[in-house]
C-alpha cells in the first residue's frame, strides 16, 4: 500500500512539473518583459506567477489571437472560453487537469488562495472582449478591473503566501495591486490603439472614435495612468522581498512604455506600437536589481 502511495504520489508531482514546464514556455514565448521581470522572482513564486500568466495568456488566445487567425468564428469562440473557465474551476476543486496550463494554475490556486472571486470577473471581462466594444467610463472600469486588476489581485495572493500581513498593509497592497493592474491594461490599450479599433472594432475608451486620439484626450489618459503608476509605486517597498524587485521592474519597464507614448504626437499612436528597445529593458531591469534590494520580509 505505501509502495502504491508513494508512486502516486511521484506520479502527480512529475505531472504537475511538466505542467508548470509548460506555462514557463508561455511567458517566455510571448511576453520578453514580463518574462525578464518575472525572472527576478525567487524560484517558488516565480512558478505561480508563470502559471497564473499562461492561463491569461491561454484564454486571450481564445478571444484575440490563435482563435481568431485559425478562423474560429465568435459563437465557438464563446463556447471555448467557457469551456475554459469551467475546467480551470473544476481543476481548482479537483487538483487535476487534462490541460497542462489549466492543472498548473489551479495547483497555484489552490495553494495561494486564489479563487473563483478573481477568475469569474476574469473570464466575464475575457467574454466582454467577443463583441464590438464601446464602453461608458463605468463599463470601462468593470472591464478594468476584471481583465487586469484581479490579476494584480492574484499575484498579490501568491507574493503573500506564507505571510503574515495586518489588515491595514493588506488594504494598501491590494489597493497597489489593482492599480498597477489598471495602469497596465490601460498603457496597454493606448499601445494597441490602432489596432483594437481598425481589426477588432474595440473603443475602449471614451472620446477617442475611428480616426484616433486627441492630444488633449491623450494628455489627460497618461495623467490617469501615471496616477495609477504612482499610486502602485507606493505599495512596493510593502511587499516581500521575495517579489519586490521583479515587481519594481515591471514598474520601471511600462513606466518607459508610458514616457515613450507621452513623448509621440497623438496621431502616430494609430500608426505606431510603442516598444522598448531590447538594451533598455535590460537597463531597466538591472536598476531595479539594485533599487529594490534593500528592505526586510
Amino acid at each position: 500500500m505505501r509502495v502504491l502511495q508513494r508512486q502516486r504520489a511521484d506520479g502527480i508531482r512529475l505531472y504537475t512539473a511538466v505542467a508548470q514546464r509548460s506555462s514557463v514556455q508561455v511567458i517566455r514565448r510571448y511576453s520578453t518583459s514580463f518574462g525578464l521581470a518575472s525572472r527576478l522572482l525567487d524560484g517558488a513564486v516565480r512558478r505561480h506567477i508563470e502559471s497564473v500568466y499562461a492561463l491569461v495568456r491561454v484564454a486571450d488566445e481564445v478571444v484575440d489571437g490563435a482563435a481568431r487567425g485559425a478562423g474560429v468564428p465568435p459563437d465557438r469562440q464563446r463556447e471555448l472560453l467557457d469551456a475554459l473557465e469551467a475546467e480551470t474551476e473544476q481543476a481548482m476543486g479537483d487538483g487535476f487537469s487534462t490541460n497542462l496550463v489549466v492543472h498548473a494554475f489551479a495547483c497555484t490556486a489552490r495553494e495561494t488562495g486564489i479563487d473563483t472571486a478573481l477568475t469569474a470577473p476574469f473570464f466575464r471581462s475575457m467574454r466582454a472582449d467577443l463583441d464590438a466594444i464601446s464602453f461608458t467610463e463605468t463599463e470601462l472600469a468593470d472591464y478594468i478591473y476584471g481583465s487586469a486588476e484581479v490579476i494584480g489581485l492574484m499575484c498579490l495572493r501568491i507574493f503573500l503566501h506564507g505571510h503574515t500581513v495586518d489588515p491595514v498593509r493588506l488594504q494598501n497592497l491590494e489597493r497597489g495591486a489593482r492599480s498597477l493592474g489598471a495602469a497596465f491594461q490601460k498603457i496597454n490599450f493606448l499601445r494597441d490603439l490602432s489596432a483594437d479599433i481598425n481589426q477588432l472594432g474595440r473603443h475602449y475608451f471614451s472620446n477617442v472614435d475611428d480616426f484616433g486620439i486627441t492630444r488633449a484626450r491623450k494628455r489627460e489618459l497618461v495623467a490617469e495612468i501615471r496616477s495609477d503608476l504612482q499610486a502602485a509605486a507606493v505599495s512596493i517597498p510593502l511587499l516581500p522581498r521575495s517579489c519586490r524587485r521583479a515587481v519594481g521592474a515591471a514598474h520601471a519597464l511600462f513606466t518607459e512604455v508610458l514616457e515613450r507614448i507621452e513623448r509621440m504626437p497623438a496621431e502616430e499612436l494609430m500608426i505606431t506600437r510603442v516598444s522598448v528597445p531590447a538594451p533598455v529593458k535590460l537597463r531597466l531591469l538591472a536598476a531595479a536589481l539594485v533599487a529594490r534590494a534593500r528592505g526586510g520580509r
